[in-house]
């Protein structure tokens, strides 16, 4: 409800800080339709976004309770959020807990346990979810803040997935300016998101309307001198020669050095198949594309940005040349007589760009003649940013803002660098404010009375985002430079267009947001469906003679089970059937599940426990059959998508560590190296040994490493003989005993570690121990690892033998029938214990 006073209408609700927040009909509408089912919120950019899913939250926690979780992309855009957030509702500001890659794992583990609004990146969250180390289960409001990103393998995806599978009472609100260029790129958001509900409000409707003003757009078209001229054509010229020589290879037609990004795309999958078929013209031709593509960089610079910036990229690319492996195409590039001309004219040139001039004077007539007070000036370069806070500087108060990301030559921001330049910017200390892409995304920078755009940006949504900037409480004034006959001029007609269509779209959402909902509807409906003839025919399988080809159970692949059945030699080692998921189902009508359970156990007695004179199974096994699978992934890993799919597997449990060895530890004695097609190759080509170095790592501290082959065509991929990719595969295998085996891609990666882990923790009764912790161990943890270490014991029985004898020495001491009084150890697991500690040391 709303209640006016003195001060004005202000919103009255509880957990809202009473007398602050402004009542707007439309925020309040939005808020109410976010509050009963999921949905997409679209308000034109500085319109209040944040304020209705604030509204949404302080709704959901005072009647539902739980705690809330709001997303957002940038650092800087979550510590805005969360000063807002403390502001605006009537709770303790220790309540509001921000996570970032600033905080601690552990910290951030025990902040959330007692926040009751939590804000974060994206990325933090989802390692903390894929790391087990927080719950959304008990998170009853979820925001994602510029949710147009949930595209792709973005974080809000996952994240959205494991918050509908794991939250008790979930409710999702999804927000932006611009979240599509269409209605099918808007319908992914929505289905990515699992939102149901579109809610629109644009700039046309009466509620809106009196909170925008006009923001006008002009388009400054700029002419290149003379020498820029021949700078450029000087380079043109070479990218003219390299596809003159790609020409001569036969994969493309075109002489122009205007070649766009696609026809560079095109070409490069031609030489592809060149490098597949073992022809060397495949391999120089990507040596000539690789120069193009750099020249094609280098006239970007010197057109759109600023010789300046040219300089800088032409040192950038020296230094590459004279470093050590410098590829070839870099060392052709800076050696070319033309490229060199170039090089000589951008030195001796004393300006820097006509844009300068025209940012200069644009900023004098704001500031100066018209007596504003704040100007943003965006660039995509942030050399061109550098250059241009010093030619400005001059002449009046300017400040860069820039990511936090270390690039060649320049430093990054760090968040605190980035909030106190823009509380001194809102707080008129300065006039001038250059910017990257960073300050676009919802940041709340303060009102300006100009938005300069350097260059066109070639996305409505960008351009979209930038122009919010200003128009917000007064008439703005955003200004395009846009230098003639180059680059410039495609991203201005892109943008344009883009724009317009988005606008369409827009208003046409907004009319058809019911029909949206009813599509969204029906997708949600025939997912279900097909989940659920997916859940039938997996069982009809299941149910099916397991030795045939696709019946492997759980969607897994058979190569595992093939393999092992091929090595089967009579010793004991389970059939087929034992590999099953559910072993009562395996055994059919020749055996029961115990003697399958016999079986499964037999493949390793020492380890899962031995049988008595009775033949039945003996095991110091885990003590809750429900326990999940553990499963330990390096960090590095997240850049693939196994350990994010794994963590959303029922019945495992993902951990994330910083590994000293491996990239996946199933168990004490099993550790995974993984390595691509791609990897495997640069270790034969590249002189790079650092795979071989890691699998000795892994040998030396587990029983059993494995070795991961992940992609198609290994003997295909390069231009290397057959027998050196066996050489290391047989080098791999006998001089490091690794098992080698093949996955195609991720997903079957993820099938595979998951079988290897439930055989070895609930099969073969082992626990999970990373031998390559830095950490020390405990003394425990150190006497359990020496008496697991005779004769492969296993950590859970060395436990159990520990826990009857009382010390190490004890159980070294122990005869063979002292040793049969202990649960679990049967009559093999005792001679062998005795057999390694009694027997004499023969090396």
């Amino acid at each position: 409800m709303a209640t006016t006073d003195a001060g004005g209408e202000h919103v009255e609700r509880p957990l809202v800080t009473p007398d602050f927040l402004e009542n707007r009909r439309y925020q309040t509408e939005l808020a109410e339709t976010a509050s009963g089912d999921h949905t997409l919120v679209c308000l034109p950019t500085g319109l209040g976004k944040t304020t209705v899913s604030l509204l949404v939250t302080a709704e959901r926690l005072h009647a539902v309770g739980g705690k809330a979780l709001m997303l957002a992309p940038t650092k800087p855009l979550v510590q805005q959020h969360a000063e807002f957030y403390r502001e605006a509702l009537d709770i303790d500001d220790e309540d509001v807990v921000v996570f970032t890659g600033e905080v601690r794992p552990d910290d951030r583990a025990a902040l959330w346990e007692d926040a009751r609004i939590v804000i974060a990146t994206p990325q933090v969250v989802e390692n903390d979810l894929v790391g087990n180390r927080i719950s959304l289960a008990d998170v009853t409001h979820c925001t994602f803040d510029e949710c147009h990103r949930a595209t792709g393998d973005y974080a809000y995806n996952y994240i959205a997935d494991r918050y509908h599978a794991d939250a008790e009472n979930p409710l999702v609100t999804g927000m932006s300016a611009s979240p599509g260029d269409d209605e099918e790129a808007i319908l992914e958001v929505c289905e990515n998101l699992g939102l149901n509900e579109v809610a629109v409000m644009t700039e046309n409707d009466a509620d809106v309307a009196e909170y925008t003003h006009d923001t006008s757009v002009d388009w400054n078209r700029i002419e290149l001198p003379d020498i820029v001229v021949e700078i450029r054509d000087a380079i043109n010229e070479v990218i003219e020669d390299r596809l003159d020589q790609l020409r001569e290879l036969g994969v493309t037609n075109k002489s122009s050095a205007d070649i766009s990004e696609r026809e560079i795309q095109q070409i490069q999958g031609q030489l592809r198949d060149l490098m597949n078929n073992d022809q060397s013209e495949g391999y120089q031709g990507m040596s000539f594309l690789a120069e193009v593509r750099k020249l094609r960089t280098a006239v970007t610079y010197v057109e759109t940005q600023s010789v300046e910036s040219l300089r800088r990229y032409f040192e950038r690319l020296k230094e590459a040349a004279r470093s050590s492996g410098a590829s070839k195409a870099d060392q052709r590039l800076v050696s070319e007589p033309k490229v060199r001309e170039a090089m000589r004219k951008a030195s001796d040139y004393d300006d820097l760009h006509p844009k300068f001039r025209q940012t200069r004077m644009l900023l004098a007539e704001t500031l100066g003649i018209e007596n504003g007070e704040r100007v943003i000036v965006f660039t995509e370069s942030r050399d061109t940013a550098e250059t241009l806070v010093d030619f400005l500087s001059d002449h009046f108060t300017t400040q860069k803002f820039v990511g936090q990301s270390d690039t060649d030559g320049s430093e990054g921001m760090t968040q605190s660098q980035q909030q106190e330049t823009l509380d001194r910017f809102r707080d008129g200390e300065f006039e001038v404010l250059v910017s990257t892409s960073v300050a676009e995304e919802g940041l709340d920078v303060p009102e300006v009375d100009l938005v300069l755009f350097y260059e066109p940006v070639p996305t409505a949504i960008r351009a979209i985002q930038r122009k919010g900037r200003t128009g917000r409480q007064a008439e703005g004034r955003v200004v395009v430079l846009l230098a003639e006959d180059t680059r410039d001029e495609a991203y201005f007609w892109k943008a344009r267009n883009d724009q317009k269509r988005m606008k369409r779209e827009l208003n046409e959402l907004k009319s058809v947001a019911g029909e949206l909902e009813a599509r969204l509807d029906q997708t949600g409906l025939d997912e279900y469906e097909d989940a659920k003839g997916t859940a039938s025919s997996g069982t009809g399988e299941e149910e099916t003679a397991t030795g045939q080809s696709g019946s492997t159970g759980n969607g897994r692949g058979s190569e595992a089970n093939k393999s092992a059945d091929e090595n089967d030699d009579g010793d004991g080692q389970a059939g087929l059937d034992a590999f099953a998921d559910d072993p009562s189902e395996a055994a059919g009508v020749d055996g029961t599940a115990a003697e399958v359970e016999s079986e499964a156990a037999t493949a390793d007695e020492g380890d899962a426990g031995a049988t008595d004179d009775k033949g039945t199974v003996a095991t110091a096994g885990r003590d809750d059959e429900d326990d999940p699978v553990e499963i330990v992934a390096d960090q590095r890993e997240l850049d693939s998508n196994i350990a994010r799919d794994l963590s959303t597997r029922d019945g495992i449990e993902t951990r994330l560590e910083t590994l000293a060895v491996g990239d996946y530890v199933l168990s004490d004695r099993v550790v995974v190296e993984r390595k691509t097609v791609a990897d495997f190759m640069d270790t034969l080509t590249g002189g790079d040994r650092s795979m071989f170095e890691q699998v000795g790592d892994a040998t030396r501290n587990y029983g059993r490493p494995v070795v991961v082959i992940e992609g198609e065509d290994l003997f295909g991929a390069r231009n290397v003989h057959h027998k050196a990719i066996q050489g290391a595969l047989a080098s791999l295998a006998v001089d490091f005993g690794a098992s080698v085996l093949r996955t195609s891609d991720e997903d079957e990666t993820a099938d595979l570690l998951e079988v290897i882990a439930e055989r070895e923790q609930e099969v073969a009764d082992r626990e999970v121990s990373v031998h390559g912790e830095k950490q020390s161990k405990t003394l425990p943890e150190q006497q359990e690892y020496v008496v697991a270490s005779i004769a492969e014991v296993g950590p859970v029985t060395a436990r159990t033998l520990l826990e009857a004898f009382g010390s190490v020495e004890a159980v070294m001491t122990a005869d063979k029938d002292d040793l049969l009084e202990v649960s679990g150890i049967g009559d093999v697991t005792a001679d062998r214990i005795r057999e390694v500690i009694a027997s004499d040391y023969e090396p």
